[in-house]
C-alpha cells in the first residue's frame, strides 16, 4: 500500500505536495498490521517531511512509544519511506514480476473498477502482489494515475456526501478486500 503526498491535487486542482501527518502514519500502520499488509509506503520527495516521518516511526520502534506500547512496534515495522510512486513500484517488483497497481479515488472516473470486479481481481490474484495507491489532499495527480493499472470506484455511503479522511478510506478498502479474501 502507498500513501502519496506528491504529486497530489489541492482543492483548485493544482499539483502540490501535501504534508505528512502523524495521525495518518500511526493509524494506517495499525490498519496495515491488522489486515496483513506487507508494507505501507509513505511517499514524498521532500527530505524535511521524510525526516518528520522518520521521527514518528522511530518513536514507536525505538523510543518511548516502543516501551510504552510494544504492540505498536509490529505495525510500525511495516512503514517504509520512498520518494516517488515509481520507486515503490520498483521496490515491490523485486518480490513479484509485475504488481497490479490500483489507485483509489473519491471521484468517480470513467471506466473505474467496481467493487464487484475488485472482488474477482483479489480472488484471482490471491498470491500475487497488489499495490493499493491512496492520495492525500484532494486526490492523486494525473502523473500518479498514469502509473496505475486502474482506478477503483469510490467508496459511497449512499448519502451523496463523499469526503472521507484517507485513514477511513484505507480502513474501509482493506476491510472490503480482506472480506473478499476470506470468502
Amino acid at each position: 500500500m502507498a500513501l502519496i503526498h506528491y504529486p497530489v491535487l489541492n482543492r483548485q486542482g493544482e499539483k502540490i505536495c501535501s504534508a505528512i501527518t502523524n495521525l495518518d502514519i500511526h493509524d494506517i500502520a495499525r490498519v496495515s498490521a491488522t489486515y496483513g499488509i506487507e508494507a505501507f509506503f509513505v511517499v514524498t520527495p521532500l527530505k524535511e517531511q521524510q525526516e518528520l516521518a522518520k521521527r514518528v516511526i522511530a518513536h514507536w520502534l525505538k523510543g518511548a512509544g516502543a516501551r510504552f506500547n510494544p504492540d505498536r512496534k509490529e505495525a510500525f515495522l511495516k512503514v517504509k519511506l520512498e520518494d516517488t510512486l515509481s520507486d515503490v513500484i520498483k521496490k515491490i517488483s523485486s518480490d513479484c514480476v509485475h504488481p497490479l497497481v490500483l489507485a483509489t479515488s473519491a471521484r468517480r472516473w470513467k471506466g473505474c473498477i467496481s467493487w464487484e470486479d475488485i472482488e474477482k481481481i483479489v480472488q484471482k490474484n490471491e498470491n500475487e502482489c497488489i499495490l493499493l495507491v491512496f492520495g492525500t489532499a484532494s486526490g492523486l495527480h494525473e502523473e500518479c494515475l498514469k502509473e496505475t493499472d486502474g482506478i477503483i470506484c469510490p467508496i459511497e455511503g449512499g448519502t451523496g456526501y463523499n469526503h472521507l479522511s484517507v485513514r477511513s478510506a484505507v480502513a474501509i478498502t482493506l476491510d472490503r478486500i480482506s472480506r473478499f479474501r476470506r470468502q
